[in-house]
């Protein structure tokens, strides 16, 4: 009897310390997972803050960029940079990065008083002027008994191909006046509009069918660098890699349609792919002067990334 209780006993105990050793275990994956968590959120704070540091500095290649301060705007910029890859900004938590971004913010918006007054002003006029030509396009399409949205006609060849090209030197007008978001807009309007009536062939012969896929393929290449624009949307991105996707469909070897795409993950932080596109397109143009350079940029990310993380895990468990 006495041989049993103690085997109970050493049950019991065995037991507890089995569900002690299973709570530190539980416990200490909450701890990791909660480091996890606060190191992916930093991470984020950190690219935001990347992200608007290259934007800042690119403002000045755009329309009308010669009006931006640049003499304050880019030692601005570096001193931010050099902060942020400072032991005092590598030791910054989220709401310190937050804080220096909102500040960077209001410095930079300083430098582009004049630039932003001389954007908003074209923008006002543009888009009176488009609105005039659309009111003048809509009356001439009643006038002719068209409805593009519900256009159903079999019309033949010639007629079809013409709709097409007008939406689409219509989109590229547009996109060659362009000096906001709006503007790229609407080029890609008039693009997919054209590619609404390129859907809309029938009976088509061997060559008709070629020249309608080349016309495809270079509007699909055309939105794709019109959401490269499109800033402000949120998934601005994953449309322009959709259309290059569209266009790699008529085209697998399309240099440009890889490049755009790889141009689209970089931004995205998906240098991987963005890797994998450039090195196919460098296989097929191995001439092309732009790949080479965005090949450079992705391999410094793909380089920067692993150094952070190798950094972030060694504070972590060092």
């Amino acid at each position: 009897a006495a041989a049993g209780e103690a085997e109970a006993a050493d049950a019991a105990h065995g037991s507890a310390l089995g569900a002690e050793a299973l709570a530190v275990c539980v416990a200490a994956e909450a701890e990791m997972a909660g480091r996890d968590a606060a190191a992916a959120a930093r991470s984020a704070a950190v690219n935001e803050l990347e992200g608007y540091i290259l934007e800042a500095r690119g403002m000045r290649s755009r329309k009308h960029g010669s009006l931006i301060d640049g003499a304050s705007l880019e030692p601005m910029l570096d001193e931010a940079e050099d902060w942020l890859y400072s032991d005092a900004g590598e030791a910054a938590g989220c709401g310190e990065l937050g804080a220096f971004l909102a500040a960077l913010r209001v410095r930079v918006d300083g430098t582009m008083v004049a630039f932003r007054e001389k954007v908003e002003a074209e923008r006002v006029a543009s888009e009176a002027a488009l609105q005039a030509s659309a009111d003048a396009a809509a009356a001439e399409r009643a006038a002719n008994g068209e409805d593009e949205d519900h256009d159903q006609r079999r019309l033949k060849y010639p007629d079809r191909l013409r709709m097409v090209q007008k939406n689409k030197d219509e989109g590229t007008e547009l996109f060659k006046g362009a000096v906001d978001v709006t503007q790229y807009r609407q080029a890609a309007a008039r693009y997919n509009k054209a590619l609404t009536h390129a859907a809309k062939f029938v009976d088509l012969s061997p060559d008709q069918r070629e020249e309608v896929d080349a016309l495809k393929l270079s509007l699909h290449l055309n939105i794709a660098m019109c959401w490269l624009k499109i800033t402000d949307a949120t998934n601005h991105l994953d449309q322009a890699i959709r259309s290059c996707t569209d266009a790699l469909a008529l085209d697998g070897e399309n240099v440009k349609a890889l490049y755009r795409r790889a141009t689209a993950l970089e931004q995205k932080k998906d240098y991987e792919a963005a890797k994998a596109d450039l090195a196919a397109a460098a296989q097929i143009a191995p001439d092309d002067k732009a790949v080479p350079k965005l090949q450079q940029r992705v391999e410094a990310q793909i380089k920067r990334q692993l150094d952070k993380e190798k950094k972030m895990y060694g504070k972590m468990f060092g």
